[in-house]
């Protein structure tokens, strides 16, 4: 059983994530996803991936292009290198990926198949059918070319992949999760959302099962039926039948009507200016953050993780980090302020601090390690700065988004700060 769990329009963007970035992401997303697993389990992970929102809160804290149609192969590719060494000890697999990869996606997942006992064959099959909906069922104009598939040694599943408009420099992510809905063809969506292409078409809609019958008939009543069908003057459908199959709910007060046993999908739309603006961050949960940073940092959390050379930049780093770990979904509205703490790629909002992002790769991986041992201080320390930032986000009034901006780009070099 599967359902559609969101969905997310970016601005296209081309190039490649640089080695000393790439190399640098693996190793956070793999960390991030240990700790994930460790909390709340494997199937809380797929969740996570699940959702539009939160998928690119997680891109942007690894340091990509905050809004970038790139967060979603980088975070793909970045989560498949860092996860194969601990795939069979956490239970997750990441398979796909873009062009020829995403070909290799039903190959992959029979050698999950092998390791870990699971159906291969219809996990292959799913594959192939999820990516067909999305391409072929609802011609929407994004062609597809990347398709990731991450599973769990039950079985549990969650695919992301992306599509592309190059007329109009948008891509379209599109979210799946392996619950909740009873077909892949009848109203798999809760919508089918995004800027208006026109008149579409849409055979995953349950009221065109009559529709997908008579296809299958006449393919099997031999070439000339299917000529004789296309020689045939074929009259317009009615305004009012097209707007009911992809009727927007936000602007649509009937869709509930139309779609009672459905929900409205998360819905992700990112600017294409590069910068980042005050408006793309909610302030109040950016200051709750680094008053978190500043208020338990030099107190007590530096001097409980024994680090030398920690000091209050990292620890913002770290609360940033912890939020993506042990936030709520509604905590993700604003992707682009997560990008605040390991700048961007391309320089917005500031340029990597790779000597923060290392420092917070070493206290992540020395944290991960003790709890292992059974030690989780170091782990509920993290989870203890996340929970502070939520108190203090009530109260606290500074800095300004420009003035921590301008104190990021000011103390770059000193941060050893690097973009491409």
């Amino acid at each position: 059983m599967a359902r559609r769990a969101g969905f997310a329009d970016l601005p296209l963007h081309g190039g490649r994530v640089p080695a000393w970035l790439g190399q640098r992401m693996a190793r956070l997303g793999r960390l991030i996803a240990e700790v994930v697993v460790h909390h709340y389990g494997s199937d809380e992970l797929l969740a996570r991936l699940a959702h539009p929102f939160w998928f690119q809160a997680f891109g942007a804290v690894m340091g990509m292009d905050w809004h970038s149609s790139g967060i979603t192969t980088s975070v793909i590719g970045a989560l498949k290198r860092g996860l194969e060494p601990v795939q069979d000890e956490l239970g997750v697999y990441v398979c796909g990926g873009r062009g020829r990869h995403s070909r290799k996606t039903p190959e992959e997942l029979l050698g999950v198949a092998e390791r870990t006992g699971v159906d291969g064959l219809a996990l292959a099959r799913t594959s192939r059918l999820v990516a067909k909906v999305d391409s072929a069922a609802v011609q929407d104009g994004f062609e597809l070319y990347l398709h990731g598939f991450f599973v769990t040694r039950s079985g549990q599943w969650t695919v992301v992949q992306q599509g592309m408009l190059p007329s109009e420099r948008l891509a379209r992510r599109y979210h799946w999760q392996s619950a909740g809905l009873r077909s892949f063809l009848d109203d798999p969506h809760a919508a089918v959302e995004g800027p208006s292409r026109g008149t579409i078409v849409n055979l995953a809609d349950a009221r065109a099962r009559a529709n997908r019958s008579a296809q299958l008939a006449t393919l099997a009543e031999g070439p000339e039926r299917v000529l004789a069908v296309l020689r045939r003057e074929r009259p317009r459908p009615e305004p009012a039948q097209q707007s009911l199959a992809f009727a927007q709910p936000a602007q649509q007060p009937s869709a509930p009507q139309l779609w009672p046993e459905q929900h409205v999908l998360p819905h992700l739309t990112l600017p294409a200016h590069h910068e980042v603006r005050e408006q793309d961050v909610v302030l109040r949960r950016l200051r709750g953050t680094l008053a978190a940073a500043a208020e338990r940092g030099p107190r007590d959390f530096a001097e409980l993780l024994l680090v030398p050379g920690v000091g209050a930049r990292t620890v913002e780093a770290l609360a940033h980090v912890a939020e993506i770990v042990h936030g709520a979904p509604c905590r993700f509205s604003d992707p682009a302020r997560f990008s605040l703490a390991h700048g961007g790629k391309d320089g917005h909002p500031f340029p990597v601090p790779l000597r923060v992002y290392d420092q917070t790769l070493c206290e992540l991986r020395q944290a991960v390690s003790a709890a292992k041992l059974g030690n989780e201080e170091r782990l509920s320390a993290l989870r203890e700065l996340d929970r502070q930032a939520r108190v203090l986000e009530r109260t606290a009034a500074q800095p300004s988004f420009g003035e921590f901006v301008a104190r990021e780009r000011q103390a770059s070099a000193a941060f050893g700060g690097k973009t491409v």
